[in-house]
């Protein structure tokens, strides 16, 4: 049985892939990160906002306070699409659309085909498996991801290729939301 994915990595897929990076792997850093970052925007709020002794009034250091707020506002929220951006301006030419072909007869590999050429993986290297409503999500470390199209799958059912993927690695599949 083989089952085959054309992944094409698009924004949406990448930023896709980012937010499974960022819920899994990266679950503890993002949090404290995250924490730091709102109480680093309600300081600079509430320190531009206490009066000092003429009461309140805009100023050039206010301004510039609220600006460096509104962008670590922007990036805490934008979070997973500017990691996918990023990660597409990484990308090498001729890796934007990849052909994955997980093969019962490969019992340790699978294949990834791109344009550039053919990448042969190890089950055993895939940290863990992720999946939300349109893709799979393999995860290699905190910063290296493969994303699969469900909506391409052929070969089998959604069902059975978790299945099949969960007797591969060893590992339960996470659902991200």
């Amino acid at each position: 049985m083989q089952y085959r994915f054309e992944t094409t990595y698009d924004q949406k897929a990448l930023s896709v892939m980012a937010k499974c990076i960022r819920k899994t792997a990266r679950k503890s850093k993002s949090r404290r990160s995250h924490i730091f970052g709102w109480i680093v925007v309600v300081l600079a709020l509430f320190l531009s906002f206490s009066s000092g002794e003429e009461g309140f009034s805009i100023t050039f250091n206010k301004v510039i306070t609220w600006i460096a707020a509104l962008a670590i506002i922007a990036a805490l929220i934008f979070e997973d699409q500017l990691n996918g951006y990023f990660a597409g301006k990484r990308m090498l030419k001729g890796t934007e659309t990849a052909i994955s072909t997980f093969d019962t007869n490969y019992p340790d590999t699978f294949l990834s085909e791109t344009a550039i050429g053919k990448s042969e993986f190890s089950y055993g290297k895939v940290l863990l498996t992720a999946e939300t409503e349109r893709y799979f999500v393999f995860v290699f470390s905190a910063n290296h991801a493969q994303i699969y199209d469900k909506q391409s799958l052929s070969g089998g059912s959604a069902g059975a290729f978790r299945d099949f993927i969960c007797e591969k690695t060893q590992k339960t599949v996470i659902p991200v939301k």
